[in-house]
């Protein structure tokens, strides 16, 4: 005769055993891993131009690919301009560098080419967002550079300089959570705080991420009026803390990768949230070495998290797929547009195939992607050869 207690141990112990399988790397990792190639010395540069941290890539209709790079610094070591726009054709040939001497160019953070072939390009340091026609001249300017005059501008704030001045001895008192969203800053049309990226939808409205101190989404209609701004701090849905990345999908969902929360956010083109999904693959230490930084396979939250969508580029046609990329341990992640891990590509490191903190995708199509890195300073062309099962 079967004795019940006994049962209900075995029931017990089964149980744990299977949700102990489900959590371990071996039994989650069910994403593939898909194969790819990467293309050596995709770009080809003058003798006397040189790739910093590369901040930005996107290819027009011709092909051609436009880099946005840190390089051609000039200034001194603090508060340095590190902002370089370049463009090569279709075999990798280097065409010209646009924007030279450009007052917006401070601290390169994002390129993107519209349908018209129009060059975006967003910089971090100067707060602005730049629409140029191809020939790349400026056609539209958001936001503003602060005036040389001013002494209140990133990374000037007041909790930067309060640090400074107490390690140099003064007498200081330190406000509680001293940083630069304390206080909430006061989110003003037309006006960025450190912005990230921008996407569009059908109709040609902009959408625009702003980024590490704002927050927030904001939208400009297909005249270039600004129209609407959506988000605040916080980890509750259309709540971010680093929006850094845009997309817009065929059926006009806007895509968020909110990087610090570690998931990405869809909304509808008003704002109103529809839903969110995260990437979780288990991270394997042992493999690859990572470029800068320390490990943190188990973290859950923040910028340095595993899957924490720092790069995000949506594929062009009626059938899209997305391309995320971490910072770490830096992978690229091909995930459907309803969230679902389709594969994973390459593992952190320094030689081809490697990745140093992915910060830009670029995405032609789904068999190929430009990979810009931070750490790395370079642009790899990946030549996928697996699809992946949507």
């Amino acid at each position: 005769m079967v004795n019940p207690l006994e049962v209900a141990v075995r029931r017990v112990i089964l149980t744990f055993v299977v949700v102990q399988l489900a959590m371990s790397p071996a039994f989650a990792q069910a994403v593939p891993e898909l194969p790819f190639q990467s293309v050596p010395d995709p770009l080809t540069l003058p003798d006397d131009i040189h790739f910093g941290e590369v901040a930005g890539v996107a290819v027009n209709s011709k092909g051609h690919v436009f880099v946005f790079s840190r390089g051609n610094s000039t200034g001194p070591a603090y508060m340095a301009t590190a902002s370089q726009l370049l463009e090569f054709d279709a075999n990798g040939k280097f065409v010209r560098e646009i924007g030279k001497n450009l007052y917006a160019w401070s601290y390169a953070h994002a390129v993107r080419i519209d349908k018209d072939d129009n060059i975006w390009i967003v910089d971090k340091g100067s707060d602005v967002i730049l629409k140029m026609n191809p020939q790349g001249r400026v056609v539209w300017v958001f936001g503003r550079k602060g005036e040389a005059s001013h002494f209140q501008v990133p990374p000037d704030y007041a909790s930067t300089l309060a640090g400074l001045l107490q390690r140099a001895g003064a007498a200081v008192t330190m406000p509680a959570n001293n940083n630069p969203r304390n206080p909430v800053p006061v989110h003003r049309d037309n006006a960025f705080n450190q912005p990230t990226d921008v996407a569009w939808d059908s109709q040609g409205n902009s959408y625009f991420t702003d980024g590490y101190v704002n927050s927030r989404v904001g939208k400009a209609n297909a005249r270039g009026e600004w129209v609407a701004s959506w988000g605040s701090l916080g980890n509750g849905p259309g709540q971010f803390d680093t929006p850094h990345g845009v997309a817009v999908s065929p059926k006009d969902e806007v895509y968020v990768a909110d990087r610090g929360n570690r998931r990405i956010q869809v909304f509808d083109t008003g704002g109103k949230f529809i839903r969110q999904f995260t990437i979780d693959v288990p991270v394997d230490v042992n493999r690859g070495k990572i470029t800068y930084g320390t490990d943190n396979p188990d973290a859950k939250t923040g910028s340095q998290a595993p899957g924490a969508p720092d790069a995000l580029c949506m594929t062009p046609g009626p059938n899209p797929v997305l391309f995320v990329g971490d910072l770490y341990p830096s992978r690229i992640y091909k995930v459907s547009l309803e969230g679902k891990l389709l594969g994973v590509y390459g593992q952190p490191g320094r030689n081809l195939g490697e990745f140093g903190w992915i910060h830009a995708i670029a995405c032609p199509s789904e068999n190929e992607i430009w990979v810009g890195e931070l750490i790395n300073w370079r642009v790899q062309k990946l030549v996928t050869k697996g699809a992946g099962t949507r």
